[in-house]
């Protein structure tokens, strides 16, 4: 299978370069140039399968040969591991819990890290070192996080013996939780940046640093961890399937509600559908950093200032990987994805033409929803049902109640983080005590942190970097 550029003006790559590769030469996003077609009765003898199992199913087209049977198998295994106590917390991975009349939770937070992007996040940190290791080589990881991200990833490549990994969070903008799961790890190979700006500030310094790479040593390139590497979204990809799967599909369809910021979540959601997962309904739910609902209703995609809010892994002003979707509404023509970029780049602003808004109104519903609405969701939820809600979940549950087409089809919401990363929001709710984190965490605010604070300037970023690696 060959990848190509959103922005068409790019070399196709095989799998394996894409993974290595991040954005594309062109300043495109890579995706596949076909997607695997599964009948339904394909997905349906997959009923049964544990998670393991049906992410080989799933992912496998995509290697499409380039990593062994047996081998991917074993880079799957190891990335789902439940057994070690370092792995995921719960023998279903993803597990459904009812909130309410056909409205289910997907747990994807019973990972190492407590968030979803532990599901991309270990399977390309085990997916790195098998690729290194075989074409010995050394590569140097650079991301940005608004939370979730950064912990995620470290966690994945914390034990890769070929990698040096930094992450860039902004500087007193993230959870105490969320910035502790990151600065905690202390393997010589683990550098934690704390830029004194925004995320956006922290992903414009790393894709300015992936365009001009000649800071790093001889011999070295930098990967990319964050949603633009192909391998993240692919990984997602699965539970989708999974959960459509637990709850009688594909004979019948299942809608999924999203909290998102960057867009790649629910981009494996489209991507699900388009493979042949029978998906009704698609939800973008989005905080007060609304680019993508405002997009969807008011066909506005202006960059606006950037709010810090309770949910802060949704706190991102420009939505990297909705270019892939853009991409595909305008049926893979990457002259007008690259024509679109430049505008928007140039001036802050893009405008969808009206069959390419209609085209995107067909396929996502979208709402927004302030932190006082967030806090109101946390606690109408526990009130009826016990169960707590992290501040994005919340804001996921809430898209799909406002914009629900109908309750006889499931309506699966993604909860992607643990309520303990967030207890100030919890606190705000109404809860009396902070959330309690699970047992391999007990100990986090006891251990000892290491990160560098640096200005927003890329010289002294670069330069912290040259004398690390």
């Amino acid at each position: 299978m060959k990848y190509i550029s959103t922005r068409g003006d790019a070399p196709s790559l095989s799998f394996e370069e894409v993974v290595l590769t991040g954005l594309a030469s062109d300043g495109g996003l890579y995706l596949p140039e076909t997607l695997p077609q599964f009948s339904q009765d394909e997905i349906a003898s997959w009923t049964g399968l544990d998670y393991k199992e049906l992410a080989l199913k799933i992912i496998s087209p995509f290697v499409d040969g380039e990593i062994p049977e047996a081998d991917l198998k074993c880079l799957i295994d190891a990335s789902y591991d439940t057994v070690s106590g370092k792995g995921f917390r719960h023998e279903a991975i993803a597990p459904l819990v009812q909130t309410g009349h056909n409205e289910w939770v997907l747990e994807l937070f019973q990972g190492p890290t407590l968030a979803f992007k532990d599901f991309a996040l270990q399977f390309l940190g085990h997916l790195l070192d098998y690729v290194l290791k075989k074409r010995n080589q050394k590569v140097v990881i650079m991301g940005a996080t608004s939370g979730d991200t950064g912990s995620a990833a470290i966690e994945g490549c914390r034990d890769c013996e070929n990698v040096d990994i930094f992450i860039l969070h902004p500087y007193q903008r993230v959870s105490d939780v969320q910035r502790r799961q990151m600065t905690t790890v202390l393997e010589d190979n683990v550098h934690n940046i704390a830029l004194k700006g925004n995320f956006d500030d922290c992903q414009n310094m790393v894709k300015a640093s992936f365009a001009d790479q000649s800071f790093l040593p001889e011999g070295r390139q930098l990967v990319a961890v964050n949603s633009i590497n192909w391998a993240r979204i692919m990984a997602q990809i699965v539970y989708y399937f999974y959960a459509s799967l637990a709850l009688g599909g594909p004979y019948r369809k299942v809608s999924f509600s999203v909290p998102t910021g960057n867009f790649g979540d629910i981009f494996a959601g489209y991507l699900a559908k388009r493979m042949g997962l029978p998906v009704e309904q698609l939800v973008i739910g989005t905080n007060s950093n609304d680019i993508l609902h405002r997009c969807i209703s008011d066909n506005d995609h202006s960059a606006q200032p950037l709010v810090h809010s309770l949910s802060p892994s949704m706190d991102i002003m420009v939505s990297s990987n909705f270019e892939r979707m853009l991409f595909d509404l305008h049926d893979r023509d990457g002259a007008a994805i690259k024509q679109l970029m430049d505008a928007f780049k140039a001036g802050g602003d893009l405008k969808l033409g009206d069959e390419v808004l209609a085209k995107a109104r067909e396929l996502f519903s979208s709402y927004r929803l302030d932190d006082e609405e967030t806090l109101e969701v946390i606690r109408d939820v526990f009130d009826s049902t016990e169960y707590l809600l992290d501040p994005h979940t919340a804001i996921g549950v809430q898209a799909a109640r406002k914009t629900r087409r109908s309750t006889s089809t499931p309506m699966i919401c993604l909860a992607t983080a643990h309520p303990a990363k967030f207890p100030e929001a919890v606190k705000k709710a109404g809860q009396a005590a902070d959330p309690v984190l699970p047992h391999h965490m007990q100990d986090l605010f006891e251990r000892e942190e290491r990160y560098q604070v640096l200005d927003n300037e890329i010289g002294q970023v670069q330069a912290f970097m040259q004398a690390q690696i």
